[in-house]
Parts: C-alpha cells; sequence; structure tokens
C-alpha cells in the first residue's frame, strides 16, 4: 500500500484528544496493513502546550511541509472566542494550500474556516458552538447534528471524540471497509455511532429570557414536567393570553411552548433513564404518560429509542 503523509497541526491550547484520538486510528491503521505515517508541525517548529497541560513536540515548522495527503486541523478551547494568533493562522493556511484533504476536529473548523477554505461549504462542529460558527461565517451551511461532514476534499467533526469516527472515515476511503472495521474493532468504537450530536446534549441550554411572564412559564415547566402543560394553562401561568404567549416564546426563545414543554420533558427523561429508572415509569414521571409518545420523541430529537439510549449512556461498563 502507497504511504500517506498525514499532518497534525499543533499549537498552545491544543485539545490533547483532537490530536490523540484520531492519531491512534491512523497508527492502528497501519498495523493492519496501511502505511500512514505521521508528522506533527507548528507556527514556528516549537512544542505546544496542550489542554491537559502536557508538552507535545513538533517535527517541524508548518511552512516546511511540502505536501500532505492529509491535515488534522483541531481545535481548543479558547478558538471560537479568541483572535486566533497570526502564526497559527499562517500556519493552517499553509498547510490546508497543499495538503489533498483537510479534516479539522471540533473547534478546529474556525480555524479552518478563518482560512476561507470553507466559504460556501456545508461543515460541522461542536454543537455548543454551531450557533457561533454560522453567525462569524454566514456563508458556511452549518450542520449542528451531523457527528461529520465531508464536503469534496474538505471533513469537518463534531465533539473531540468525532476525531475518531473521521479517522475511521478517511481509512475506508483510502484501504475499504474491511480494514476500517479491522481498526474499529480492535480499538474498540463503533464504526458509525448512530444518532447525531443532540444525542449528547445534557440540560436545555437557554438562556433565561428577559421577559418575566415567560421566566415563570419555564420555570413552572422546569420544576414540574410531568404536569399538565396545555397552552391555555401555560398562559394563564404567565398571565397573558395564549396566542401572545406564543409570540413571547418564539421572540425570547425561537420555539414554540409546546416544544420548549416537549424538550424539557425529554431532557428530565435522559437524567432518570441514566439514574436507572425504567422507560415506563420515566414516561409517567415526565408527563409523556405513554411510553410510546416518549419513543418516538427521542427517535426523532437523540436518534435512538429511549432503551438504547440509558444502554449507551448510564454506564462506562466500569465494574
Amino acid at each position: 500500500m502507497s504511504t500517506r503523509e498525514v499532518v497534525f497541526l499543533i499549537f498552545d491550547g491544543v485539545k490533547h484528544l483532537d490530536i490523540a484520538g484520531p492519531a491512534e486510528v491512523f497508527t492502528e491503521a497501519s498495523r493492519f496493513g496501511a502505511d500512514y505515517r505521521l508528522r506533527y508541525v507548528s507556527a514556528t517548529g516549537a512544542s505546544a502546550r496542550t489542554s491537559i497541560g502536557s508538552t507535545f513536540a513538533a517535527d517541524s515548522a508548518a511552512s516546511e511541509v511540502s505536501r500532505a495527503d492529509i491535515v488534522v486541523i483541531p481545535g481548543g478551547d479558547a478558538v471560537p472566542t479568541e483572535p486566533i494568533p497570526p502564526g497559527v493562522l499562517s500556519a493552517t493556511r499553509h498547510i490546508v494550500r497543499v495538503s489533498a484533504r483537510v479534516a479539522s476536529v471540533c473547534t478546529g473548523t474556525f480555524l479552518l474556516a478563518a482560512t476561507g477554505a470553507l466559504a460556501g461549504k456545508r461543515a460541522t462542529t461542536h454543537w455548543a458552538h454551531a450557533d457561533l460558527l454560522a453567525r462569524i461565517y454566514p456563508t458556511i451551511e452549518v450542520d449542528p447534528d451531523a457527528i461529520f461532514v465531508r464536503d469534496g476534499a474538505l471533513f469537518t467533526s463534531a465533539g473531540v471524540t468525532s476525531g475518531i469516527d473521521l479517522a475511521l472515515a478517511l481509512i475506508e476511503s483510502d484501504h475499504g471497509v474491511d480494514l476500517a472495521r479491522d481498526v474499529a474493532r480492535h480499538l474498540v468504537v463503533y464504526m458509525q455511532r448512530p444518532g447525531g450530536q443532540s444525542q449528547y446534549s445534557a440540560m436545555l441550554a437557554h438562556s433565561r429570557s428577559s421577559q418575566e411572564n415567560v421566566r415563570r412559564v419555564v420555570d413552572n415547566v422546569t420544576a414540574h414536567p410531568d404536569a399538565a402543560h396545555g397552552l391555555d394553562e401555560l398562559a394563564r401561568i404567565a398571565g397573558v393570553s395564549a396566542r401572545h404567549l406564543a409570540r413571547l416564546f418564539r421572540t425570547e426563545l425561537d420555539m414554540t411552548p409546546t416544544e420548549f414543554v416537549e424538550q424539557t420533558r425529554l431532557e428530565h427523561a435522559k437524567g432518570l433513564l441514566l439514574s436507572g429508572e425504567s422507560v415506563a415509569t420515566t414516561a409517567r414521571r415526565t408527563g409523556f404518560h405513554n411510553p410510546e409518545t416518549m419513543r418516538r420523541l427521542f427517535v426523532a430529537h437523540t436518534g435512538v429509542p429511549p432503551s438504547q439510549y440509558q444502554q449507551r449512556f448510564a454506564t462506562t461498563g466500569r465494574s
């Protein structure tokens, strides 16, 4: 098999697992017959301090890379919200320009976007930063639920562990499904995990409304998800008409009161399932009453039914 060079960009504050996850996948693939040569570069050739405080050595400066088969652009906690250091941006531009394929991991999508390479393209990033990416770069078609997205030679992925999914996809493209499956089996990871990013969201992330009557409804529904929350009852709690309440929710939370009730019940249900409650008990305690109603909503929002969600996320399998 032909040798393929994989170049990883490193910089101070880089998320360690954004590098280590894909690197382990490519290294494992080489044990099964592929030939991936890994190289780590920084803006100046100096080592970098990662998110866990470790020092990561660079093999060279990014400017010394003349070609690469795959470039991996990792993320970091500060990448979405702080100015990108000019040297890091320049290094990113260079290695993107000389690579056949480019893959960003998590908030590395922001680095890739800053080069202009994603203009007019589909992309994803960590669900918590997807809205920000879409606001800063309105020409990018952001998919906030995808585990990873391919648009031509550009690959973008979600949270840190999705870099593993992305690396497996690249290996399958290079060497076929059998080798990729061998790697996944040996690393004990999914070839393709079910569902999208929405299954990993823990609690509702809505900021508190500026409207006191909306806050009263939000607090009441959150405290009592099992209560009957019809639109008229919610309007009574808010002290406004049902029509006005619907307008307020659309303005303040970008959803209807009914959608808010459903999402709140869903998040409470996730917590109960992870604590060991049965599906039937969870449905009753969260106001769904009918387990089938809860099952349909789970599948629609997480891609998996309640029983599978419980099995997958309730434990790491440690005894």
